[in-house]
């Protein structure tokens, strides 16, 4: 399989535990050429020792970045090679969730509270590999929340070869909250990763957090080199199509048509079918799409039709089109 490098991180899609999985990624991409993509968090037990295909992919997904969850060095560059060989663009080290079965397993944000293990384990990845190897991480942890301590981390973990951390602009609470209040809860602080970005200007920064619209991610992009979106994206994933010009230009060209409803539920339905041929079910694909025409007259009974209708065995690619059919479209 042939790798295909990217050269910017300007904007991504963040990894989201039972969304972000090859269909739904598939369909971005339909959207937007550009936008960097990442993989559900797969562990490296899973792809060590389990039984399902955790590295599969479509060609059509680079740029696409593979998020590890793991804390043990030698395991970690053993998926790396996989990783490798399969062909994705970059592998990320999860050190930013929250969740107790994480915590368990000695990985994701309270990894944040051992820099030198997280920098061990980029420096075996890196020998190993020819591609990034990059960590997503938060501000803090629990009261490991002042600016020194990230400061620490990012020094330590970047002399180990880590050039690309993204960072959630909240701290975690390891203990009193669960993974969905981590998410809302703790304050946002932009501006301590804007200054990780000004006291570390030789390192590629990005940031995620909160950030709902192209306009707002332009606004950080004019303090640090990328923005990740994650629930915005998809819960109203058609402003992707907006995404190469908003983001993009003047490397994309103003002239670029954007693609319409229309066309996504076109280019689609061949996907759908070829997938329902194999064995699949339409539902694993269409539950990405029930955002597709938020905003529209229609959009309520889109989402009924297809969450009403797309499991049923033997659904297609027609569920799609008659649940379109209810959507009044723009002039």
């Amino acid at each position: 399989m042939i790798k295909k490098n990217f050269k910017t991180n300007k904007l991504s899609v963040a990894p989201m535990l039972d969304w972000t999985d090859r269909h739904c990624r598939y369909f971005y991409r339909i959207m937007s050429k550009q936008t960097v993509l990442y993989t559900e968090m797969v562990t490296t037990g899973a792809i060590l020792f389990g039984k399902g295909d955790y590295l599969g992919f479509n060609n059509e997904e680079h740029p696409l970045v593979l998020q590890l969850g793991g804390s043990d060095p030698k395991a970690l560059t053993e998926c790396a090679k996989k990783a490798e060989q399969l062909g994705y663009d970059e592998i990320n080290i999860n050190v930013g969730c929250p969740s107790d079965r994480v915590q368990n397993g000695r990985f994701g944000a309270c990894l944040m509270a051992e820099p030198e293990l997280v920098a061990e384990c980029v420096l075996q990845m890196k020998t190993a590999v020819n591609i990034p190897i990059t960590v997503k991480s938060r501000i803090g942890i629990d009261d490991l929340d002042s600016y020194e301590f990230l400061h620490t981390f990012t020094d330590v973990v970047s002399q180990a070869g880590c050039q690309h951390f993204i960072i959630h602009a909240r701290k975690a609470w390891l203990t009193g909250l669960s993974p969905k209040q981590n998410r809302d809860v703790p304050p946002l602080d932009y501006a301590r990763v804007y200054q990780i970005k000004q006291d570390f200007p030789h390192l590629e920064i990005s940031i995620n957090g909160g950030i709902k619209t192209f306009a707002e991610a332009n606004k950080h992009l004019q303090h640090i080199d990328g923005v990740m979106i994650g629930r915005e994206i998809y819960s109203s994933p058609y402003m992707l199509a907006e995404a190469d010009q908003q983001i993009y230009q003047p490397v994309i060209s103003s002239n670029q048509t954007i693609i319409s409803r229309s066309e996504v539920v076109e280019q689609m339905s061949d996907y759908i079918n070829a997938y329902v041929a194999n064995g699949g079910r339409a539902w694993h694909i269409l539950r990405h799409m029930l955002g597709l025409c938020n905003g529209l007259a229609g959009a309520r009974q889109f989402r009924r039709y297809l969450s009403e209708c797309a499991s049923v065995e033997g659904a297609d690619a027609k569920i799609l089109h008659q649940a379109f059919s209810y959507v009044d479209l723009p002039e």
